[in-house]
Parts: C-alpha cells; sequence; structure tokens
C-alpha cells in the first residue's frame, strides 16, 4: 500500500454553480450540496476520439506516478451525475487519492449527450412542465445500440490495450444517473466486472423486476455496493416510499447473489454498514446519516477498503472475495432496540426478549388542577436482558417485583418496581424513570443503564436505540432494515402481492 496526499486549496465558499468550471485545472475547491470537491488533480487526462457510431465521445484518464506497467493493475470506471462530467466526477470522488496510494488507472468518461446518461426509466412519465430546462436524454429502445453503454464497453478495451489492466480486477461506480447506468451496466454486462457500487438514488424497479415480482437480469453476480443517504428523497409523482425502493433494490441484488438474509451490521460514525454474505457474491448496503442526494467525498476509500480491495472475478466467471483492507464485520457489542417489539439486535442477530421492548413517558405534575407534563421518553427493556448483555448475574426476587443484578466488577444494583431509584452497593442513584413491571419481568431504561454504569454511546433514530462502544450515529433506512429482520420479512416476499 502507498501513500496519498489531500493538497489544500482555495475555497469558494460563495459558489452556487452545479459545476464551477473555475475548477477545472486550478485549485479552487467547493461544497456544493454537501459534495465537497478534491484539489483538480494534476495527473488527470482529457481525450476525445470516435470511438464507434461515427461520434465524438470525450473521457478523462488518471494514472498514478506509482504505476508500474509490468504489473496488472485494476481499473475503475468512474460514472458522473446528471449535468456533470468526468472530472466532475473526478474531483468529487476520493478515486484519484485512492489510485495514488493503490497503483489503479481510473477512467471518468463523459455522457455522449447533454451530461445525461441514457437511462432507462428515468423520464418515464415525467412532465417536462416541472423541469423545463432540463436536458433530456431517451434511450434507444434496443439496448444493444444504446451508444453510452457500448462507449463505456469500448473504452473498457481501449484501456486493457494501453495499460497493464488486470481483467479480473474491473470495476464500476457511478453517483446518481451514473448509478443507475452503473445498474444498466451490472444487470446487463456485469460478467465483464468484479463489482460494481453506486450512490444517490436507486434504480427504478420496473428496471428490476417484472410485474410478478421476478428478477431482470442478463448478466449474473457480481460484487455490489449500494449507498442510500438517508436524505436523498425521491422526484416527484413516484407510487412508492423510499424505504420500498431502497430495499426492493438491495433484495435485488441479495437474491442475484444468493445472499444470506441476516447481515453483519457495523455503524461508524455516520456510515451504517449492512454486510451481507453471498454464495456467489457478497453485497454492502450502506445508509449515511444526514445525508443530501450526492456521494461523500471518502466513499471511493470505503468501497475499495471493505470490498473492492479483496474481490476478484476469476477465469470460470466465480467471484471470489479475499480480505479485504477493512474486514466486513458487524460491531463487536451493539444492542438495537424499539419499542412494541420483543427483540433486539444484539450479537449480530435477533435475540428474543421475555417481554417487549416499552417506550416510557417520564410525566411532571403540578398545579391544583393535575395538570403534566412529559419530562422524557425513554425506552425500557428488561433487566433479565440488560444483565446478559453486559456480563452481569441476574437474580429476580418477589415475583419479579424486585431484581438484583451483580455486575462484572463487583458492583450490585437492586431495583423494585415502581421506584426510579436504583441501589448501587451502598448508596441510591436516581434513574432517567421508575422500574416498570410486565409479564413478570422488570424494565429499565436501557439509555441510562448503558451510559450510567458502562459510559457506552446511545444513537437514537425515530423510536429506535443503538447502544454500542464506539462513535455511532443510528439513520433511517437502518431502522427500517433492522425491523424487517425483527419481523422476519427481510426478503419482502409479499411485496408485489400487496
Amino acid at each position: 500500500m502507498g501513500d496519498f496526499k489531500i493538497l489544500p486549496g482555495t475555497p469558494d465558499d460563495d459558489n452556487r454553480e452545479y459545476l464551477p468550471e473555475k475548477i477545472r485545472g486550478t485549485d479552487v475547491v467547493v461544497n456544493e450540496n454537501g459534495n465537497n470537491s478534491l484539489v483538480y488533480p494534476k495527473g488527470l487526462k482529457e481525450f476525445t476520439e470516435v470511438l464507434l457510431d461515427d461520434e465524438e465521445d470525450t473521457w478523462y484518464e488518471y494514472v498514478p506516478e506509482s504505476y508500474d506497467p509490468s504489473k496488472k493493475v485494476p481499473l475503475i470506471v468512474g460514472l458522473h451525475g446528471g449535468l456533470m462530467t468526468g472530472w466532475g466526477h473526478a474531483v468529487y470522488t476520493s478515486w484519484t487519492l485512492v489510485a495514488d496510494r493503490e497503483g489503479f488507472i481510473c477512467l471518468f468518461p463523459n455522457a455522449h449527450e447533454k451530461r445525461m446518461w441514457a437511462n432507462y426509466g428515468v423520464f418515464d412519465n415525467f412532465d417536462p412542465a416541472s423541469a423545463p430546462d432540463l436536458p433530456i436524454v431517451f434511450p434507444p429502445e434496443d439496448v444493444s445500440k444504446n451508444h453510452d453503454m457500448n462507449m463505456i464497453l469500448a473504452l473498457i478495451d481501449k484501456m486493457k490495450d494501453k495499460y497493464s489492466i488486470d481483467e479480473g480486477r474491473i470495476f464500476i461506480q457511478g453517483m446518481s444517473m451514473g448509478n443507475i447506468m452503473t445498474g444498466q451496466m451490472a444487470r446487463r454486462y456485469g460478467q465483464i466486472f468484479a463489482g460494481a457500487a453506486g450512490s444517490g438514488g436507486p434504480c427504478e424497479l420496473r428496471n428490476l423486476y417484472t410485474e410478478d415480482g421476478e428478477l431482470k437480469n442478463e448478466a449474473g453476480h457480481l460484487a455490489i455496493w449500494q449507498s442510500r443517504p438517508e436524505v436523498n428523497g425521491l422526484p416527484p409523482g413516484k407510487d412508492y416510499s423510499e424505504y420500498d425502493v431502497n430495499k426492493m433494490n438491495r433484495i435485488y441484488w441479495m437474491k442475484i447473489n444468493e445472499c444470506d438474509p441476516i447481515p453483519q451490521i457495523r455503524i461508524e460514525g455516520e456510515d451504517n454498514f449492512a454486510f451481507y454474505t453471498g454464495k456467489k457474491a457478497d453485497l454492502v448496503y450502506v445508509d449515511i446519516k444526514n445525508r443530501d442526494h450526492g456521494q461523500t467525498l471518502d466513499e471511493a476509500f470505503l468501497y475499495w477498503d471493505f470490498l473492492f480491495s479483496g474481490t476478484r472475478r476469476n477465469p470460470d466467471g466465480t467471484i471470489t472475495h479475499e480480505k479485504s483492507i477493512c474486514p466486513r464485520q458487524g460491531d463487536a457489542f451493539a444492542i438495537a432496540a424499539a419499542p412494541g417489539f420483543d427483540k433486539v439486535w444484539f450479537k449480530n442477530g435477533a435475540v428474543p426478549l421475555k417481554t417487549k421492548a416499552l417506550q416510557w413517558e417520564k410525566l411532571k405534575y403540578h398545579g391544583l388542577n393535575g395538570g403534566q407534563k412529559v419530562r422524557g421518553s425513554y425506552l425500557c427493556l428488561p433487566l433479565s436482558f440488560l444483565a446478559e448483555a453486559f456480563g452481569g448475574d441476574y437474580e429476580a426476587q418477589e415475583d419479579g417485583a424486585a431484581v438484583r443484578v451483580t455486575l462484572g466488577d463487583g458492583r450490585i444494583l437492586a431495583f423494585a418496581e415502581g421506584s426510579i431509584l436504583c441501589r448501587i452497593d451502598h448508596t441510591a442513584r436516581q434513574m432517567y424513570c421508575e422500574a416498570l413491571r410486565r409479564d413478570g419481568e422488570l424494565l429499565v431504561s436501557a439509555e441510562w443503564f448503558a451510559k450510567y454504569f458502562f459510559h457506552m454511546t446511545v444513537s437514537k433514530c425515530g423510536d429506535m436505540l443503538y447502544i454500542t462502544d464506539h462513535f455511532a450515529d443510528l439513520s433511517a433506512f437502518m431502522v427500517d432494515l433492522i425491523k424487517d429482520i425483527f419481523t422476519e420479512d427481510m426478503m419482502q416476499e409479499n411485496y408485489f402481492r400487496k
């Protein structure tokens, strides 16, 4: 593994352009809709040539200084978002930095027409009056005549002739409309790639499934990465929810790759990872907390470090996953719980509770007329589970109305139904809310227990808590994924029968 350098740039904080030309060939950097740019890479070269159909195409190549033509290296094909360019994708991603570190080649083509890829299904039923300045490109009905797709294939062949490319390690990645084109390439020509990654909006479901829910696919399996920004949103006029389209895109590749429906879950900061192991190829699904449409500037490092670095397509067409730079493993300690469920996520699986998790409001009563205010709302879990999860000894007393827990460090805790006090050895401390008794089980605030005794990080999203031993920020689509595991509806088998 080599080195790379993040160059200082001149910020243009007043920029409001979608793709400011002032970036090109300069040290200007911008923060456009949350999509930070890099300083324009000096090694990025532009090429224009007639590749096919008697039409000129433009693309950009990045060859790191460490490239050694005597050694086979991977090829990354990066596809820009709508109204952008190949050079724009180079500066709005960190692929060139990863290439500096790893020594591989990057290819960034321009869409042939109007900076818009010839994607299927994007503008079906689209009302041009809703966006009169948006250029629209309709693809040919015959997919074999799709110029953009054929151009990408021709460029890959050109790169193999020009450079020492490892044909078993060709990867494709795109953002937004580039993500949709990446999906098109994967479904029709996936056999030439080892892996595909995309960020931003998912694919239209009618391009993935028939009306009866059968899969539409011509190329078979490959390693897949899907990044889904939490606040990506959907274009107007859709008859499905963002939760539905995200999960059905994920399930499509889970079925193609024959993945285990239970993933390893890992949350690092704002990145909510679900790592799926497949019989034919693996899949990584990432929900990015508080992220708008686009891609984060570190995503290329994530794609490579967690998935592509260990992925290869063999001559017989099989995909193998060797040891990647970062292991695709779930959090060593994590608890996810939500009210109304009699299961929690623990030890990377759904674990049953003896009674359902309960959301409880702590009330402040005041005044002679019985007024009240809510001073806090807390998710309560059975002490029988909390003791087990945190390595304590559990003892129920008085038919479950009192509980004694001995922690691993010797502290002795005592709880009693209806009391907000917790006895800790020879003293007492007030909890967030009183202990509750349900189905013979005593429940207390899981957040208070984890924070007070073990200094854990507790992240909340919607009505779910995620408790772990490191910085983690639970995101909405991960909540939806975990709840599907709780209800054993991971594959949404009845989705097309609704």
